[in-house]
């Protein structure tokens, strides 16, 4: 099975030009930096001890910032890495004030490009996150005895069909792992079934939060333009959820005067093709990143930044997290839960199925099956007009617990180094 993966990556390798190339035009990849994902890197490695943290996207980075910041003071350590794929999180990166951290992109998962990355980085420690699991950098990750962890380890019901499927593969691939931490009972249980022998239940990292992330505020400017005004916010929305929220947006204004609807797409990318299709249903619409003043008559205020979305939940009472009212697995509720957010979802959150569970367990996400249920629980939350209490001291205090023990468990591998 190797063989087939390294001959499709390979494949992948030869492609990659054209590939980049279509990411470029659709703002998906850095115009300088997208080298450093085939070994061009653009940081240099210190000498001492380097940690290396790698997630694949946005939660990934955000989930372990609080850890960076106490790795940062242990003096053992002299540079810690993040590496992740996507643009967003490299914009994301950049919004913490790290002294010792970096940023790259993750290379290729070639044998030879990932060779070549450890042979320049020397990780004394790597610490995947959530479902971050590539073949050809374990396997020489191992061959190079570099202690590995994989840490917040999610496995859904269809990965693991396809682990499992692949038995013999997997078997190999998860023994790559010194000890993985699993962020919930249904990863635990398939980490089980994949007759993986070294689990730790920590809990989930998403709960731990970082310090400087949550001092965030909206300007002046544009709490001017709420002052006075009704509003709600429409969170890591993707495709034709903004068109629900707006059409939902076109209903409740007949009911609530001086409505404003904060639209922060997942992938700002799409803010154009967003405009577009808000135009279309007669609305005036305000980007974010626009220099123009904001008209009183906006309908909607779309977000088309990087790392605004906590000062706008510290805005808004009322928050809908996208990715729910389509099956794409929901996103995570937890920033908004922290800043006390009245939080709406759709039916598909199986990605955050145990946050949620304690969310509805402590009254603060409302379920809806579609649009018209949407409506009806904006309209009802925007009357009612209040926050949901206290549940930010619970998952602080719980979000502290599991990172004192995240800690206390890298330190096992620090301690050796």
């Amino acid at each position: 099975m190797i063989f087939i993966y390294r001959l499709l990556i390979n494949l992948i390798l030869i492609l990659s030009p054209l590939i980049i190339l279509f990411r470029l035009i659709k703002k998906k990849e850095s115009l300088i930096r997208f080298k450093e994902k085939f070994c061009f890197f653009s940081q240099k490695k210190k000498n001492g001890k380097l940690i290396w943290f790698h997630g694949a996207s946005v939660g990934e980075i955000k989930s372990i910032a609080s850890l960076i910041e106490k790795l940062e003071k242990n003096n053992k350590i002299s540079q810690i890495l993040v590496t992740s794929s996507t643009l967003s999180s490299s914009k994301i990166f950049e919004k913490f004030k790290f002294k010792k951290t970096i940023h790259q992109f993750f290379p290729i998962d070639t044998s030879v490009h990932t060779n070549i990355f450890l042979n320049y980085w020397k990780p004394d420690l790597a610490v995947f996150v959530d479902s971050e699991i590539w073949p050809n950098m374990l396997l020489n990750l191992k061959k190079k005895n570099t202690p590995v962890v994989l840490l917040n380890a999610r496995i859904t019901k269809k990965s693991f069909k396809r682990w499992n499927y692949l038995r013999s593969f997997s078997k190999k691939i998860f023994k790559c792992f010194d000890v993985t931490f699993p962020q919930n009972k249904e990863t635990t249980k398939y980490l089980k079934i994949l007759e993986v022998k070294k689990i730790k239940i920590l809990g989930n990292i998403k709960f731990s939060e970082n310090e400087n992330w949550s001092k965030g505020k909206i300007d002046s400017k544009i709490n001017k333009f709420l002052k006075n005004k009704n509003y709600w916010c429409a969170a890591s929305t993707h495709y034709n959820e903004e068109t629900i929220c707006a059409n939902v947006h076109n209903k409740i204004k007949k009911k609530i005067k001086k409505l404003v609807t904060i639209i922060i797409p997942r992938h700002i990318h799409r803010t154009s093709k967003i405009e577009d299709d808000l135009n279309n249903l007669g609305l005036k619409i305000h980007c974010h990143s626009s220099r123009k003043k904001i008209k009183q008559n906006t309908d909607i205020y779309i977000v088309d930044t990087y790392g605004e979305t906590n000062s706008f939940f510290k805005a808004c009472n009322v928050v809908f997290l996208g990715g729910s009212l389509i099956n794409h697995g929901g996103q995570n509720p937890l920033e908004a839960a922290r800043n006390n957010c009245k939080i709406i979802n759709g039916p598909y959150v199986q990605n955050f199925k145990e946050i949620y569970e304690l969310l509805d367990k402590n009254k603060v996400s409302n379920k809806v099956k579609n649009s018209l249920e949407l409506e009806k629980k904006v309209n009802f939350l925007l009357k009612e007009n209040k926050r949901s209490s206290n549940v930010s001291l619970k998952i602080n205090r719980l979000g502290k617990k599991i990172l004192e023990k995240t800690i206390y468990e890298l330190n096992f591998f620090l301690n050796k180094i």
